[in-house]
């Protein structure tokens, strides 16, 4: 049998046994049906998420569900019925020159629909879940079920679909609502500062500040190997926070309405002397030290490395964790 290769944004070289990708509900349940998909698999968008340690001995499935399309809409918000396998930038694209507000921040993200879903994607004050209403998936066995946003348990990157026992559903469609009235989140980042340099705020000049602001933070995988960002920002409570504070004044921190605190990790491994630095072929990107990239010819393994050590020292110097925020396979 021929070995099929895995797209990964990393670059990593990874092949899987079968490569399986369908354009419907329809062309899944077939699949399923005819016994097709076997244990192992794993279900891929874009591989813009996932870290490739060693080959993966199974069946790697992906959807081309394509389709964007409105079932309802009044003078304050419209929903969309969008497939898993739309490109969730130009899904985004289509949000802004449509008039609807609430994606826009979410501009640039790599990846497809159907892992916004997974993920809880975020970025600059907007989170996938702010906008999710519903998702619909095809289970292991044939089941089709449509999962509300609350059943989906979103949380900081992290949601229902992330769980082991959940893996036997493939996401198939996502439903968002956004809205027809002006609604703008601009007080994250270098928003309004970037902002400033165009005559107004409107939709599209947000989106455009946006993907300002992250070309100039991070790399294009078609020319550095990454996933864009690693690592979770930690939320630590308030006691572990304020002795921090206290030692680190400038630290930079978002406070949360359950009274926890998040810290950016960026800032806590550019204070350990990471940024920059390389560790053989892997590297902490030198803009932006959220970012671990392949400098060409790394491997899994390389990357893993480099992870560790960051985490460890990080660790050592501020006594908080960080983890991944990418898929380990």
């Amino acid at each position: 049998m021929t070995k099929q290769k895995i797209a990964n944004t990393f670059g990593i070289e990874a092949t899987a046994n079968r490569l399986l990708e369908y354009a419907s509900e329809e062309e899944l349940l077939q699949l399923i049906r005819s016994g097709a998909v076997t244990e192992p698999y794993l279900h891929v968008g874009a591989g813009s998420n996932l870290l490739f340690t060693k080959d993966y001995e199974g069946t790697v499935l992906h959807s081309l569900i394509q389709g964007i399309e409105v079932v309802r809409q009044d003078d304050d918000s419209v929903d969309v019925r969008v497939g898993a396998g739309v490109c969730w930038d130009s899904f985004v694209d289509y949000c802004v020159e449509q008039g609807w507000y609430g994606a826009e921040n979410l501009s640039l993200i790599p990846g497809e629909v159907g892992a916004s879903a997974v993920q809880n994607i975020g970025a600059y004050g907007v989170e996938a879940k702010d906008l999710i209403l519903a998702v619909e998936a095809v289970s292991r066995e044939g089941e089709q079920r449509l999962f509300s946003a609350d059943e989906c348990a979103y949380a900081y990157r992290d949601s229902l679909f992330k769980r082991p026992d959940m893996k036997r559903w493939f996401i198939t469609r996502v439903h968002y609502r956004l809205s027809r009235c002006e609604r703008f989140t601009l007080d994250y980042g270098a928003i309004r500062q970037t902002l400033a340099s165009f005559p107004s705020v409107t939709l599209k000049h947000v989106r455009q500040s946006i993907i300002s602001i992250r070309r100039a933070k991070l790399p294009d995988p078609a020319q550095l190997g990454n996933a864009g960002s690693f690592f979770m920002n930690p939320i630590v409570a308030r006691e572990t926070f304020d002795p921090l504070l206290g030692q680190y004044p400038s630290m930079p921190h978002y406070l949360l309405e359950d009274g926890r605190v998040k810290i950016p990790a960026g800032w806590l491994i550019e204070q350990c002397g990471w940024k920059g630095r390389s560790l053989g072929r892997a590297a902490v990107y030198d803009k932006q030290a959220l970012v671990l990239v392949n400098l060409g010819g790394a491997t899994g393994a390389d990357i893993v490395a480099l992870s560790d050590a960051v985490c460890r020292d990080v660790y050592r110097k501020f006594g908080i964790s960080i983890h991944p925020e990418v898929n380990l396979i």
